[in-house]
C-alpha cells in the first residue's frame, strides 16, 4: 500500500465532498447544498488503475464572520500543502472565479507540489466555454469535470496515479516488524512512547522517519526486534494552535501505511468515538494488524467485571471485524505496556501465518459438515476446496459451483471458523469465492 496522499481543497460548496464520495464509491461525507456542511474531515483509500492512494477531503466551515472563515480555510490549505503529496484544488464553474478562489490560488502557486485544478459542475457545452476563464489562475494541470455525473474525473485520476510509484517487491525490505502508535490527540500516545522509551537499554538506534515528524525507533526486547513508528511528533509543531485534529489524522494515515501492526490507543474515560471507529476501519481496510490499548485505565472505578464488560461493549461497536486483542493499560503508571507490545508481536506472527492446503481443507470439511451452505433455486451450494493466496494480508480462495450465491452470513461463518482454527486474531482476513 503506497503512502501517497492527495488532499482536496477549495472554498465551501464547490462539490468537494461529492467528488470525494465518487472516488471512494461510498457516501461518507455529508453532502448538502448548505455551505460548510463537511465538519468532520473525511478520509479514505481510493483505487485507480491498480494503484491506491489516501484521499483527504478538507471540510468547509460554518464561519462566525467572513474573515475567520478565510483564515480557517487558508489554514487548511497550508496543512494540506505540508502533509499531502499532491493537491486537488476545486473550483465551481457555475459561479466563476471568486476572491476566495484567487487567494487560495496565490497560496497554491507557491508550492513545489503538484496542484491539479479541478473545475467542477461543467456538465454541458456552454458551461465548458464559461469555464475557460479558469485558465487565468495560471495552473498547468487543469481538468473540467462534473462530480455529480463523474464525467471528466477519469483524466484527473490518470494524472494523479501517474505520480504514484510502482509498489516495491515485498522481499526488498528488511523484515523487522513495524508497529505504529495511532489514535486521536490527547489519548496518551506521547506518554506511551515516553514510557516505552524509558527502557533505555532496549533501544538499539534512532532512525529518522521517512515522513516528516514520524520517528522510527528500533527496539530489542525479549530477543525480538521491532521498529516503533511514533506520530506523537505532531506536538512539536511550532504552530500548535493549527488544526491539530486534521494534522493527526493525516499523520495516523501515513504511519498506518508504513506499519505492519497498529497499536490503537483509546481513552478509557471517553470510550470509543466515531473518529476512533473511522481510524480503526481505515486500518482494517488497509489490511493492517490491530491491537487496541485502552489507556488511562487507572482512572476508572472498577468492580469485579469492569474490564470484561468494557471489552464486550467495545467489540459490539467494532463489529463485524472485532477479533482483536484488547489490553487495558496506563501509560503514566506503566501498567501492562509490555503486554500490549507482546500482543502486537503476536499479531505480526498471525499476519504472516501460511496455512498448508491440506489443513485448510480439513477445516473446510468440518465447517461445512457442521453448518451446510445455503440451497439456491433448489441447488445446494457446494464448496469443493480452499487455498491460501500469496498476499501480504491473509486471503483465502474458496472454489465452489455458485460463487455469487454465497451470502454474507455464511462468509462470516466461514471466516469465524477459520479464525478459531488457525488464530488470525488481530488481523483482517479476506475471503474470495471462485468458480470451480
Amino acid at each position: 500500500m503506497s503512502g501517497f496522499t492527495v488532499a482536496i481543497v477549495g472554498r465551501p460548496n464547490v462539490g468537494k465532498s461529492t467528488f470525494f464520495n465518487r472516488l471512494l464509491q461510498e457516501r461518507k461525507a455529508i453532502v448538502d447544498d448548505q455551505s460548510g456542511v463537511t465538519r468532520d474531515r473525511q478520509y479514505g483509500v481510493a483505487d485507480w488503475n491498480g494503484k491506491s492512494f489516501n484521499l483527504i477531503d478538507t471540510g468547509g466551515f460554518v464561519p462566525d464572520s467572513e474573515d475567520v472563515f478565510e483564515t480557517e480555510i487558508r489554514k487548511q490549505v497550508r496543512i494540506a500543502l505540508d502533509e499531502a503529496n499532491a493537491v486537488v484544488f476545486m473550483c465551481d464553474a457555475a459561479t466563476g472565479i471568486t476572491d476566495l478562489d484567487q487567494s487560495m490560488a496565490d497560496l497554491l502557486r507557491r508550492t513545489t507540489k503538484p496542484v491539479f485544478l479541478a473545475v467542477n459542475k461543467v456538465d454541458n457545452h456552454d458551461r465548458l466555454l464559461e469555464a475557460s476563464e479558469f485558465y487565468a489562475l495560471g495552473f498547468e494541470h487543469i481538468f473540467f469535470l462534473s462530480s455529480m455525473t463523474g464525467s471528466g474525473s477519469g483524466e484527473l485520476l490518470d494524472a494523479i496515479s501517474a505520480l504514484i510509484p510502482e509498489e516495491q517487491a515485498a522481499g526488498e525490505e528488511e523484515q523487522v516488524p513495524k508497529i505504529a502508535i495511532i489514535g486521536q490527540p490527547n489519548v496518551g500516545k506521547s506518554s506511551l512512547l515516553n514510557a516505552l522509551l524509558g527502557e533505555e537499554r532496549s533501544i538499539v538506534s534512532d532512525i529518522a522517519g521517512t515522513t516528516r515528524d514520524t520517528i522510527h525507533t528500533r527496539y530489542k526486547l525479549f530477543q525480538k526486534e521491532f521498529i516503533l513508528i511514533d506520530t506523537a511528533g505532531i506536538r512539536r509543531k511550532n504552530r500548535v494552535n493549527e488544526d491539530l485534529e486534521f494534522y493527526s489524522v493525516i499523520r495516523a494515515i501515513r504511519a498506518m501505511d508504513e506499519a505492519d501492526v497498529c497499536l490503537m490507543l483509546l481513552d478509557a474515560t471517553k470510550g470509543i468515538t466515531q473518529q476512533d471507529l473511522n481510524i480503526y476501519s481505515l486500518a482494517a481496510k488497509k489490511g493492517k494488524g490491530i491491537v487496541l490499548l485502552v489507556n488511562k485505565w487507572d482512572l476508572m472505578t472498577k468492580e469485579t467485571n469492569t474490564a470484561r464488560d468494557y471489552e464486550r461493549e467495545l467489540k459490539e461497536r467494532l463489529a463485524p471485524f472485532n477479533d482483536v486483542p484488547v489490553v487495558f493499560v496506563s501509560a503514566t503508571e506503566k501498567i501492562r505496556l509490555m503486554q500490549g507490545i507482546e500482543a502486537a508481536l503476536q499479531v505480526v506472527e498471525n499476519k504472516q501465518r501460511k496455512v498448508p492446503t491440506a489443513q485448510l481443507n480439513d477445516y473446510l470439511q468440518k465447517a461445512v459438515n457442521a453448518f451446510h451452505p445455503p440451497v439456491i433455486r433448489g441447488v445446494p451450494v457446494s464448496i469443493k476446496y480452499v487455498t491460501q493466496l500469496p498476499t501480504p494480508v491473509p486471503s483465502f480462495a474458496f472454489f465452489c459451483n455458485h460463487p455469487n450465491d454465497v451470502k454474507q452470513p455464511y462468509k462470516n461463518y466461514l471466516e469465524n471458523q477459520l479464525r478459531k482454527t488457525f488464530n488470525f486474531k488481530g488481523v483482517p482476513v479476506r475471503l474470495f469465492f471462485r468458480k470451480k
